[in-house]
């Protein structure tokens, strides 16, 4: 029998397949996998894009509200991270025992606890929205127009938990082409929506900053919506029955226990870039302008990598369930190379255009030379950040989320901050010493996770 060609497995990926990715050609589980959350994320990026495009227009003081907005919102979004790691490694162990009403049941318990955390962000939200930016210094222009920007985001604040959570539940499945549509609906009605909420069209009034988080929260309660829809109809490999709705304390309290983990990882990788921005804030506000348009654009080209890696994270917990340990390495490795190669093409791209890049979105020259600076520097490590990328994923999906926890709290709190404070204000090196800081501590900490996981304590992970 002929092998399928690259074309027929492209739209195997982009549909979705039944096939157990414990049992089919590792290469082929990589490509099925991988395609779809490559896309998920860029199509992801590139709504964030879009939207701060058009919400820009409306001014300084607006982008500022999105900003403000922003930082409870990182908040919400370590939770929802958090808890979706441990979703799709819960969901991904018993798809791979072959027990899949109890992943229906898991999935239910997910969304349960998904609903319960959104309460009080919602609540704040709704109620202390003008008081919550007034805190956080926000100006006049934002504190009269741009609180009900606030009570939209953080009062609709459950579409985005429910959101990344049923995700989680779909990728762990296996179901990633079902994770893929679901954000293509969302983020397209969003875009579509934006324009008109916000400038008005026909018998449709301007809603200024507000209508942006209108379109935002329809288009992603539609992917909820969707999400749902497609669970209780049951996708490709998971399915959710109306007798399995009842509350069941012990997996929630497995589930709750497993994200801790995860939603540190979130909070120390957040916080310590508050730290950095702190020290560059210090330099000059170019220096902060130039990483901040830096970090953004190695964000934008690293997210196949990062789909890559999330594939890796299904791999390993669907095939620790089907007692596969030695087949969920393997599935590491491969990933990882490819994530190194592809990186290596980007590192080349930054070290030979890094100031051309940084020209397509500002033309201030020290902005540019700062930025041009931080793609240059980061180059030199981006290979190690992908095998990072995909060990810290092996031992999320393996259910181990507090190991990664505790690495990226020595390497970015204990190391990265104080090396920063020290290279850039103590020896003077201005942002090159926070540059060259973050070069050291990331290049270490790959190294070191990559070390960590070759040592296979990971396998025995229990979820």
């Amino acid at each position: 029998m002929s092998s399928p060609s690259l074309w027929s497995e492209l739209r195997a990926a982009l549909r979705g397949t039944e096939a157990d990715y414990t049992v089919i050609p590792l290469r082929r589980a990589v490509f099925l996998l991988a395609v779809p959350m490559v896309l998920e994320l860029v199509l992801e990026s590139t709504f964030a894009v879009v939207d701060i495009w058009f919400v820009a227009r409306l001014g300084s003081s607006a982008v500022a509200t999105v900003g403000l907005t922003e930082t409870y919102l990182f908040l919400l979004y370590s939770i929802a991270m958090g808890l979706a790691m441990a979703v799709t490694a819960t969901v991904a162990r018993r798809i791979g025992e072959h027990k899949r009403e109890q992943a229906a049941i898991t999935a239910v318990q997910a969304i349960w606890i998904a609903l319960l955390v959104s309460v009080p962000f919602a609540v704040a939200g709704i109620v202390w929205a003008r008081d919550l930016l007034a805190l956080m210094g926000a100006d006049e222009w934002t504190l009269t127009h741009g609180y009900g920007y606030m009570q939209w985001a953080l009062g609709g604040n459950v579409v985005i938990m429910l959101l990344f959570v049923i995700n989680a539940i779909y990728r762990g499945a296996g179901d990633a082409a079902i994770a893929m549509r679901v954000l293509w609906v969302a983020n397209a009605l969003n875009i579509v929506l934006d324009p008109i909420l916000i400038f008005g069209f026909g018998p449709i009034p301007a809603l200024g900053i507000e209508g942006a988080a209108i379109a935002t929260t329809i288009g992603r309660g539609a992917g909820v919506l969707m999400q749902l829809w497609i669970l209780f109809r049951g996708g490709q490999h998971i399915r959710v029955l109306a007798s399995q709705l009842q509350w069941q304390g012990d997996i929630v309290r497995n589930i709750v226990r497993t994200s801790l983990g995860g939603v540190g990882q979130m909070i120390i990788g957040m916080t310590s870039w508050i730290f950095l921005v702190r020290i560059l804030a210090s330099i000059g506000s170019e220096a902060v302008a130039g990483a901040t348009i830096a970090l953004r654009t190695m964000m934008f080209v690293m997210m196949p990598a990062w789909g890559m890696s999330n594939a890796a994270a299904t791999l390993v917990g669907q095939n620790l369930g089907a007692s596969q340990p030695g087949r969920a390495e393997a599935s590491v490795w491969h990933i990882g190379w490819y994530n190194m190669g592809y990186l290596l093409a980007v590192s080349v791209l930054f070290f030979l255009f890094n100031e051309a890049i940084m020209g397509l979105f500002t033309d201030d020259p020290r902005v540019i030379a700062v930025g041009a600076e931080w793609l240059r520097i980061l180059s030199f490590s981006f290979w190690i950040y992908g095998w990072w990328m995909v060990s810290v994923q092996a031992f999320n999906g393996a259910g181990d989320t507090a190991t990664p926890t505790k690495i990226n709290l020595v390497f970015f709190w204990l190391i990265q901050i104080p090396l920063a404070w020290w290279l850039a204000l103590r020896l003077d090196w201005g942002s090159s010493g926070v540059f060259w800081a973050v070069f050291v501590s990331e290049s270490a900490v790959g190294l070191f996770t990559l070390w960590l996981f070759s040592r296979g304590g990971w396998k025995s992970a229990q979820v």
